[in-house]
């Protein structure tokens, strides 16, 4: 059968059109058309991800492998993540849609990718931020139907916000009610487990993660219980959230800065710029210390290397907006705000 036979054949045979297939391969619909039309053939560079798509064992000139490893693909995001540190976001967005288009059916791909670019959208400030965005909703349709439960569910998840945010309640909430519900939580279930068989170190991670992600829950709960009593002017219950936020925080351990970012929001929001510089001339010196949980009771077995270049990252991104945001403009010209600008000139070591 000649190639262009071929092509189009496993593509109706897989239930893809030709748009679909040209956007995975990153080439363009008319590309795709004049292939199977047998006008033209597509470039030796794209017969591997090619032969991926179609879902066939076709070694030709170039050899391949179906997906990636896991630890091949944590060591591209590690790159992606080096690239847009010393590049830009954008061209580490390049070079993670290149990868994606190499290996256009591995889904673990897409998704730690696609999650990382979101991440990194915020970490690193990056303005314009809509175009980026499209993109990655795209693939979180994509992930959204992956045979992968955990994948897909998660993606499902991503893209709840996404119809929120532009107002498209009808579509989140289908999505909502469309999420797997279950009482059993593998975790826990895995750590009694572990108990039982006394293999004590690996279930003291995992409840200490479950201590950690509890703690989380709690936090993000109260961010949006506050997030409501502002807009209905229940200034009191609001401030009540933020100091049960911080105290929260300093109780269960959790590096320094975190405690503060409830107060932080409140202050911005009420627009307090006393208030606002006080939490950050508290909250900023902190962020340059590295989280230890290993020094904690409650997180002995748990690993906090990655926080400091977390941390740094943020207070970048803290940093650039309060020069440059716009939610910050009403303490700008403040004695004290300028005295916390001229200490935030020398870099967290």
């Amino acid at each position: 059968m000649k190639i262009n036979r071929f092509i189009h054949e496993k593509r109706k045979e897989l239930s893809m059109t030709q748009e679909q297939m040209a956007a995975c391969l990153g080439v363009s619909a008319p590309a795709v058309h004049k292939w199977e039309k047998g006008a033209t053939y597509p470039d030796i560079t794209l017969l591997p991800a090619l032969a991926r798509l179609l879902k066939t064992d076709v070694n030709t000139l170039l050899s391949f492998q179906e997906d990636l490893t896991d630890i091949e693909i944590e060591s591209f995001v590690n790159e992606v993540d080096k690239t847009a540190q010393e590049q830009g976001y954008e061209t580490a967005f390049q070079m993670a849609l290149d990868k994606i288009h190499e290996y256009p059916t591995c889904d673990n791909l897409l998704y730690q990718v696609s999650f990382y670019l979101e991440g990194a959208l915020f970490l690193y400030g990056v303005p314009q931020q809509k175009r980026y965005k499209d993109v990655l909703e795209e693939f979180y349709l994509r992930l959204s139907k992956s045979e992968t439960a955990e994948i897909r569910d998660t993606a499902i998840g991503m893209l709840i916000p996404y119809n929120r945010n532009r107002g498209d309640y009808a579509r989140a909430e289908e999505l909502i009610n469309g999420l797997p519900f279950s009482q059993i939580n593998r975790e826990e279930q895995l750590a009694a487990l572990y108990t039982w068989q006394g293999k004590h170190e690996e279930a003291k991670k995992l409840w200490e993660h479950r201590v950690l992600g509890g703690v989380s829950q709690i936090q993000t709960a109260l961010m949006n219980m506050m997030e409501i009593a502002l807009r209905e002017e229940r200034e009191e219950d609001a401030a009540f959230y933020a100091d049960l936020y911080e105290k929260l925080s300093e109780q269960f351990h959790l590096t320094k800065w975190i405690a503060c970012t409830a107060q932080l929001q409140l202050a911005v929001a009420q627009k307090d710029s006393g208030r606002c510089l006080a939490v950050l001339a508290k909250m900023l010196p902190v962020m340059k210390e590295s989280w230890k949980p290993e020094e904690s009771p409650l997180y002995r077995n748990l690993d906090g290397r990655t926080n400091a270049a977390f941390s740094k990252r943020l207070l970048d991104t803290i940093c650039n907006e309060l020069v440059n945001g716009e939610e910050f403009a009403f303490v700008r010209g403040n004695a004290e705000y300028e005295r916390l600008l001229a200490e935030l000139q020398g870099k967290p070591e």
